[in-house]
């Protein structure tokens, strides 16, 4: 398989998917587009699905990328240009504890994670919590991952069942100059 250009990151809230394709980034010489920062505006508000369908049209008609993460409003438009997906299909317990860690750690220092938006506590114990997300979505994204690496006709999937698995991975991926934008 030729070196992969545009490259979907994708796993349940937690598993690591933006450390995973920041590394990619670094070690292929490839763009990353955060997906967060093209869906959120300021103040938590979601940007609606028919522009966040054209912002993602629009980077995936590049031919360099990597996103981390593809969602129901426009995943088709991910998984019909991407030359691989990396699933992190992580244990459910390995991946809410991350999430966990790294929830409570924003909520102390403060960091913002796209547009300006910060955790808050009354984000976290509200009904539209992430950590709330993590247990409703993670047997649907399992069950996703899993699908796309069976079916011939979609992008080839390599799913990593560990940190330890995708380390390893990376490790042996050639390295490339800095990403080109």
């Amino acid at each position: 398989m030729p070196a992969p250009a545009r490259i979907l990151v994708y796993g349940v809230y937690g598993a690591g998917k933006s450390t995973a394709a920041a590394r990619l980034a670094e070690r292929l010489g490839l763009p990353w587009c955060p997906v967060d920062d093209l869906l959120w505006q300021p103040g938590w508000v979601e940007v609606p699905v028919a522009e966040q369908r054209r912002r993602i049209e629009a980077v995936c008609r590049g031919d360099r990328w990597i996103l981390d993460g593809a969602y129901h409003g426009w995943r088709d438009v991910v998984l019909a240009r991407a030359d691989l997906v990396v699933g992190l299909d992580y244990p459910r317990a390995l991946s809410f504890w991350r999430l966990l860690r790294r929830t409570a750690g924003r909520l102390v220092s403060g960091e913002e994670i796209c547009n300006g938006n910060r955790e808050s506590l009354r984000s976290v114990l509200s009904r539209d919590s992430i950590l709330v997300w993590h247990v409703s979505a993670f047997g649907r994204a399992r069950r996703r991952m899993r699908a796309w690496e069976s079916d011939p006709t979609g992008p080839p999937v390599l799913l990593f069942r560990s940190p330890a698995a995708l380390d390893r991975w990376l490790a042996e991926l050639p390295s490339s100059p800095a990403p080109r934008r």
